[in-house]
């Protein structure tokens, strides 16, 4: 395994526009609804699928790539000791919040959305 740094990793691992795009269409969310997932506006969205802002180069931040992943992995959302995780898309199932102690963690009761 090689030892490489922050910078190089961020730098290998970049996500442009059409991988973005292909994410969102991936869990079936339209951009508004993406939008929300992710914390943004919708505009961010459209300037990630659009790849620049004002003719100026845009690029999908190290923070929003993560959250991408987590969402695609039904992760909605973390508090430092439980997880939220449930489907993407409303209305396809229940949300579970689940505690984090030292990797294992116990389910507790649904939450309402």
């Amino acid at each position: 395994m090689t030892d490489l740094k922050t910078k190089e990793i961020d730098e290998a691992f970049e996500m442009g526009p059409e991988e973005f795009r292909a994410w969102r269409k991936s869990l079936g969310l339209k951009q508004k609804e993406a939008a929300d997932r992710l914390g943004l506006k919708k505009r961010m969205i459209q300037y990630y699928e659009k790849g620049n802002r004002d003719g100026k180069a845009v690029k999908i931040p190290k923070t929003v790539r993560l959250a991408c992943y987590a969402l695609s992995h039904r992760i909605l959302d973390f508090d430092g000791k439980r997880v939220s995780s449930g489907p993407v898309v409303p209305g396809d199932g229940p949300v579970i919040l689940q505690a984090i102690e030292g990797g294992a963690g116990e389910a507790e009761a649904p939450a309402a959305e």
